[in-house]
């Protein structure tokens, strides 16, 4: 059997259902592999292993009583830092949040995965305020790409692939407001799902508005099925949320790709420059569909790049969340992000709607796309990881992160679920993700594409492996090894 660490989450709640392993090995496991990395890869911001191993204790209690919580009952998950999880501060990568408080509420999904058992091992890291598409912040240093050290694990929630690629918890909550899931789980070889804007409720609400969605980052797309299932649905607290899901997202997955209509643009009608590994890698799969029944057409979405939009809105988002710092605070800030606040704080209401209108014209177009196609395949990034520490590829001539992500933001633009799938590695044995994407509400069909590929062997890559970093449990793991609720910042 493999080890612990590199179990799915399926995997996991079936060996509880059979006594195979209980939840306090798999914490203890998911524990050291979290400590062990950490050093190397910075994914966590804070581990907190003493509450922990409590929920995994209480998560074994039940399944002897044959009594679980709920679908993830004892499954270790990790955090994004930019939601709420009551008991430490959500910092968000920036200096400018003071930890003094209560932290006494958890967000939605938080919330969802406590009720059902789920075991938090800590939170992971963000650039400041969720920024950018890679992972670096004032507050935590930078997170680098467990397949290459020297490499950035992408953003923004890198810490997040990061930790689900190293065994470090195979389910992890992410937020993706242009990217922000698929970019790291593209260069950290996971699977990370946006899913239809408003499926995974959302509070406190983002100051990039309604652009910012929750989504998980797991090892394959069965375990994204299973945590959709239990972070969906209403709250409250989201007045842009939508109802109940129409079924289950697991009992979706047999659904199979016999019949869809797939159409697969390769570089959105030439507007993207791909680098040969990448394109490659995503074809192989592209003819994996096709030989798994799928009717593939190559096809491309009709629109022009709508990055000046993104911009607008992204610009704007940046400017409300640092709109109350004062000039110390200000001072402290990512120089990246100080920047493009400046610019979102010069436009006007009339940037704003002009932004909202192409918006709407791109939802439009997409609408009437899936009316003739059921997904849109692509890659997920037209380049594999880079230098750890810089926004853009040095030599690359980009000038923000948009620049380099160019499959990703569109659909953040027009809320449609979407999704990378690894499939394979480039030549220089660094991982690829190919995009699937659908019409609004249809998470099932981005789901069914995902979980065929991985059924089929043409999905996923081989796990990394750091020196150091395997290594199975024997024992008892204690407080002098990972502490009471441990702040890892760098």
């Amino acid at each position: 059997m493999p080890e612990l660490p590199e179990l799915t989450a399926v995997r996991l709640v079936e060996g509880y259902r059979k006594g195979e392993f209980s939840p306090v090995d798999v914490a203890r496991a998911a524990l050291e592999r979290a400590e062990r990395t950490q050093p190397e890869v910075n994914a966590f911001v804070r581990i907190d292993a003493e509450a922990a191993l409590g929920r995994a204790r209480e998560s074994e209690e039940r399944w002897r009583r044959g009594e679980p919580a709920g679908a993830v009952d004892g499954v270790p998950v990790t955090v994004k830092d930019i939601l709420l999880m009551r008991g430490g501060p959500t910092l968000k990568g920036s200096r400018t949040i003071s930890p003094v408080g209560s932290w006494e509420e958890d967000a939605p999904s938080v919330a969802r995965l406590r009720e059902q058992g789920a075991v938090f091992l800590g939170k992971t890291t963000t650039p400041e305020f969720g920024w950018k598409g890679v992972t670096d912040s004032p507050l935590s240093g930078v997170t680098r790409n467990p397949y290459d050290l020297s490499r950035t694990a992408g953003g923004s929630s890198g810490g997040a692939a990061a930790a689900v690629a190293l065994g470090a918890g195979p389910l992890a909550l992410g937020t993706d407001g242009g990217g922000s899931v698929r970019i790291p789980a593209a260069f950290c070889g996971v699977f990370g799902l946006k899913p239809t804007y408003g499926r995974v409720p959302l509070y406190p609400a983002s100051a990039f508005g309604t652009l910012a969605h929750v989504g998980p980052l797991t090892r394959d797309a069965a375990d994204a099925a299973l945590m959709l299932d239990v972070i969906s649905g209403p709250d409250a607290r989201d007045w842009s949320g939508l109802g109940p899901a129409p079924g289950s997202f697991v009992d979706a997955l047999s659904g199979g790709v016999r019949g869809l209509r797939v159409a697969y643009s390769a570089s959105l009608g030439g507007q993207v420059a791909v680098q040969p590994g990448v394109a490659s890698a995503v074809r192989r799969a592209v003819e994996g569909l096709a030989g798994l029944g799928a009717y593939v057409s190559e096809a491309d979405p009709d629109f022009c790049d709508p990055v000046e939009a993104f911009h607008t809105l992204w610009f704007g988002g940046a400017a409300r969340v640092t709109q109350r710092l004062g000039a110390r605070q200000l001072d402290s800030l990512d120089p990246g992000l100080r920047e493009i606040r400046g610019v979102g704080a010069r436009l006007s209401a009339l940037d704003y709607l002009a932004a909202v209108d192409v918006r709407m014209d791109l939802g439009r177009r997409m609408g009437a796309f899936h009316e003739r196609y059921d997904v849109l395949v692509t890659p997920a990034l037209p380049v594999t990881t880079f230098e750890a520490g810089v926004e853009v590829p040095r030599g690359s001539g980009y000038r923000r992160w948009t620049g380099w992500t160019p499959f990703t933001y569109p659909f953040n633009l027009t809320q449609q679920p979407a999704a990378s799938v690894p499939v394979g590695v480039d030549g220089g044995g660094l991982p690829v993700g190919l995009q699937v994407v659908a019409a609004r509400h249809r998470d099932d069909l981005v789901l069914r594409v995902g979980h065929a590929l991985f059924e089929a062997g043409v999905a996923g890559v081989a796990s990394p492996r750091l020196q150091g970093v395997r290594c199975r449990v024997a024992g008892p793991v204690g407080p002098g090894l990972l502490g009471q609720g441990r702040e890892v910042m760098g």
